[in-house]
Parts: structure tokens; C-alpha cells; sequence
């Protein structure tokens, strides 16, 4: 049942599992905006579809109206998220649905974004029957990312680890390349190619020289690159000082770049706290930026202090059918716990086998 109270027909839940399937398609290209699908129906018949392909172009409505022309008047249109009722790159898509003549509006989930934009009063004003609620859950599980922007002021964290069957991340002398194969290399290009920021520490820089950029053949946006370097110490000639996707690194505000080579990156001033760059003050800026999901990639210290700041929203897992030894590189820097009450404990919530290796997503 929605929020009104409106008990809805198996025909409903069939059209707004299609406006879903649609919205997926924008998972690589829409950042910072939702991913959004519109199915636009008069009964068992589709007459417009459409979905959100990119930040800044039309929204999922305004595709599924241009679809169903004339044929949208009297018709119900099934929209992923509340439709936006504020002006911004785009027109208000209420006015739009309002303009066409739709009787009915079918909303999965509402949009804190759009409270002061008054999308759904407007359109139930102008005679349309608006029932927001259905599939509400799988909608937010779609934009995870954007809910987290809008409703915590912070993006959705999810740390991507690699490790041994002993939890273990490289070897004593800090090589690591490759522990996983090359599918569960090439599924990572998937979650960095979704997410709108890759986040990763100085030392991992140093130590791995990392690109942090996706490699995928399909049309993708490419996520902000970002480096927490207290010192501004990242090595001159690193790829992240290459200029070749955005990046930006927080530093400490006296910090002063140790050579020339910072030209092609944007510097930011965060605050020190107990000896390190302010966790929360870095996802908060990034939420500022319009940072839905932001992907960790970094080592054992950062891991573990966000983990223990409880920043974390998610662990990616890949486990390796490997043993590296106890001399080797731990999965994660923690504190030392007194008590099995300490221990944060996570549920599984997908498993499944990327070639040879095990993949596993974790929430708390």
C-alpha cells in the first residue's frame, strides 16, 4: 500500500518494475543527479518510456512524455523517484506531467530534495491522483548514494577490499599485485564506473601509484579522483597528478606542496584531528560537491579509521584463493577490543563467484 492508504494492482508493481529496469541504465552517466525510469501506461498497455541518461539533459519523464506524444492524457505515469518540482538545468517535470494531461501519478520513492519544490501538491492541485509508496525500497536501493547526499549531508561509503584466504593484503614487503584475477579486477571497474568519487590515501599512492580510473568500454562518467595527503607530500609524476580525470587532495591548512607537480589538481584545506585529515569533515565536503557514492580503495590505516569512525556503509569484499603468510599485510588497522561487545558485525547481503575468486557485499 502507499503513504495514502491506496492498495496497488499487480499491473502497477509490473509497470514500476520496468520504470526500475530503465532507471539502471543511467547507473554509470546521471552522477550527481538519481538514476531515474518513467513508464507512462493506460492499463496493461505501455505508451512512453524513458529514463534519465545524463546529468544536465532531460529527466525520465520528459523521455517517457516525448514517447507517449497525445497518448499520455488520461493515461498513469510511473516515475522511479518524485518528480522534480524545482527549476534547475531542467524545467520542473510536474509541470510537464501536469501539461499532458496525466490522470495518475505513481511515485516509488519521495525526494527530500524537491520538499521545497512542492511536486506533488502542485500536481494533486491540478486534479492528477498521486500514490507515492510502491516499490519505495527497491527505489532507494537504486540511489543509495543520492539518498545518503540529500538525508546525511554525506556520501554513501563503501570501502573495496582484497584479500587472501588468511586476510591478509600483500606481502611483508608491501607487493600486492595481483592477489585477485583479472574478472574480479574488471568487476571492480563496474563499482568504480557507478560510483561518483574513488578515494584513497598518500600512502597508497606512494607505495602503489595507483590511476583510480575505470576502464570500461560503456559510456561512463568518470569519478572524481581523491587523496588524503596531510603533507602534500604525493610523489611528483604520480598518476593522480596527471591531469587525465579530476582529482582533488585534502590536505592540512599549513601544508605546502612539496615540489611543483600539483598544477593539474584542485588543493582543499581540511582540519586536523588527533594527528589526522578529519574524516567526517572530508565526507561532508564531498557530500557538498554532490558525492553520491564514494568508493575507498586505500590501505589498511585509512580503512580502519573510517571503519571505526562508523563512516562506513558498505564492504566490498574479493577473497582470493591465496595464503600469503602471517608475515604479510593485514586486512584492516583496528583497535584492540576488550570485549566481543566491541565487535561491529555486518550481514551479508550478496555473495557470489567472480572467476576463481569469491565476492562478498557487507552492510551493518
Amino acid at each position: 500500500m502507499s503513504a495514502a492508504g491506496a492498495a496497488f494492482s499487480a499491473v502497477d508493481h509490473a509497470h514500476m518494475a520496468r520504470a526500475l529496469r530503465l532507471a539502471e541504465r543511467g547507473l554509470y552517466t546521471t552522477q550527481p543527479n538519481p538514476r531515474v525510469g518513467c513508464v507512462i501506461a493506460q492499463g496493461e498497455e505501455i505508451r512512453g518510456q524513458g529514463w534519465h541518461e545524463r546529468a544536465g539533459e532531460a529527466h525520465a519523464e520528459v523521455f517517457a512524455l516525448r514517447d507517449a506524444g497525445a497518448r499520455a492524457r488520461g493515461a498513469t505515469a510511473y516515475v522511479t523517484l518524485e518528480p522534480c518540482g524545482l527549476h534547475g538545468r531542467t524545467p520542473p517535470c510536474a509541470d510537464a506531467l501536469i501539461a499532458a494531461g496525466v490522470a495518475r501519478v505513481v511515485i516509488a520513492s519521495e525526494d527530500a530534495f524537491q520538499r521545497e519544490g512542492g511536486a506533488i501538491e502542485r500536481m494533486r492541485a491540478a486534479g492528477i491522483i498521486v500514490e507515492p509508496g510502491l516499490m519505495r525500497e527497491a527505489a532507494r536501493e537504486l540511489n543509495r548514494g543520492f539518498f545518503a547526499r540529500i538525508e546525511r549531508g554525506r556520501p554513501w561509503v563503501r570501502i573495496k577490499l582484497a584479500m587472501s584466504l588468511d586476510g591478509r593484503t600483500a606481502l611483508a614487503n608491501g607487493e600486492s599485485k595481483w592477489i585477485t584475477g583479472e574478472p574480479a579486477r574488471e568487476d571492480v571497474q563496474r563499482w568504480r564506473a557507478r560510483s561518483s568519487a574513488i578515494l584513497t590515501g598518500s600512502g597508497t599512492v606512494r607505495a602503489d601509484d595507483p590511476r583510480l580510473t575505470v576502464r570500461l568500454a560503456s559510456p561512463h562518467t568518470a569519478p572524481l579522483r581523491v587523496v588524503l595527503d596531510r603533507e602534500l607530500r604525493t610523489p611528483r609524476g604520480s598518476h593522480l597528478l596527471d591531469g587525465s580525470a579530476p582529482t582533488l587532495i585534502f590536505h592540512a591548512p599549513d601544508a605546502r606542496p612539496a615540489h611543483d607537480g600539483f598544477a593539474r589538481v584542485e588543493l582543499a584545506a581540511i582540519a586536523v584531528r588527533d594527528g589526522r585529515l578529519d574524516l567526517s569533515q572530508v565526507l561532508h565536503e564531498l557530500g557538498r560537491r554532490g558525492v553520491n557514492e564514494l568508493q575507498v580503495e586505500a590501505g589498511p590505516t585509512l580503512c580502519g579509521a573510517l571503519l571505526q569512525d562508523g563512516s562506513v556503509d558498505e564492504l566490498l569484499l574479493y577473497v582470493a584463493p591465496v595464503v600469503l603468510g602471517d608475515k604479510a599485510r593485514p586486512l584492516l588497522a583496528l583497535s584492540e577490543l576488550n570485549d566481543m561487545a566491541q565487535a561491529k558485525r555486518f550481514r551479508v547481503t550478496d555473495r557470489r563467484q567472480i572467476g576463481d575468486d569469491s565476492r562478498i557485499l557487507y552492510r551493518e
